[in-house]
Parts: structure tokens; sequence; C-alpha cells
């Protein structure tokens, strides 16, 4: 089993990442990791069935549905939807998952099925968590994050 530190390494070392769960609302959490993901060098591709253009760049309906194949997928969505987005994801021959979670707003994209699928198909999963609480530079507010997170033991070793 992966230290939380390696699947996250793992993880960013991807060169493709989609993130499912923009919105068309420029606001949302989901757009604003896909900006700093953009913004970090990744090639992001938005993911909405409902929005065919988000942030500018084309949107994509599912991660079967991008124009080259993503490496790994960042989810925020509700856990009920995430638990689709897995079943995509093996099905895209994709490895490499992580479930969005905010302590702050206490918004979850984590579902244990979801997570459960991900184990029994060999997806490696990131379930809980920000990127902004690792992507360089870190911001302070997310560094406070995820040392008070590792403190408490809500963040997986």
């Amino acid at each position: 089993m992966s230290t939380m530190k390696e699947m996250v390494t793992d993880f960013l070392a991807q060169k493709r990442i989609a993130v499912a769960g923009v919105s068309r609302n420029t606001g949302e959490t989901a757009n604003s990791i896909y900006k700093k993901l953009k913004d970090e060098g990744y090639e992001v591709f938005a993911i909405n069935p409902n929005a065919d253009m988000v942030e500018g760049d084309p949107c994509y309906p599912d991660v079967k549905s991008t124009p080259v194949p993503v490496d790994a997928v960042m989810i925020v969505t509700k856990p009920e939807i995430t638990d689709v987005i897995v079943r995509d994801c093996a099905e895209a021959g994709i490895k490499r998952v992580w479930m969005h979670c905010s302590v702050m707003h206490g918004v979850r994209s984590t579902s244990d099925t979801a997570v459960q699928f991900c184990h029994d198909n060999g997806i490696m999963v990131i379930p809980t968590g920000c990127p902004y609480m690792y992507c360089e530079p870190v911001d302070f507010f997310h560094k406070g994050m995820r040392w008070w997170m590792n403190r408490t033991g809500k963040l997986p070793k």
C-alpha cells in the first residue's frame, strides 16, 4: 500500500489530467482546481456532461470522450456521481483517481463504494484532500490544512 505522499507524487507526475465536475459557473471549486493544474503546465481536460465549454476550453461529457487518453482524473462531484466516474475510468483504462474533499466547506466527492471499486479494479485512489495542498507553490492556507489534517489523523499516511 502506497503512502499519501507517494500517491500524490505519482498523481501529480502525470501530464494529462481530467477534472470531472467543472461548471459553467467559474467560481466553483472544480474550476479553480482546473485552472491551477492548467497554470502549472498540465494538459487538462474539463469533464461535465452538461457543458460544451468551460473556462474557454472544450468540455467533454465523460473521461472516455477526451481527444487523447488521460493519465489521471481529479473528481470534484457529488459522491453518487463519483461512482459513475470511476466506472468510466476503469473502462477507459485510467489508473489514477483523486476524490476531492473540502474540509472547510464539508463537501466530499468521496464515495466508499467508489473507493472500493478502485481498489478492486487496480485504480490508485486518493480518497481525500485537495491538490492545492500539494501543487507548488502551496499557499499558506493549504499548507496549514495539510498540516492540520495530518496532525489530526484525517489525512491518510
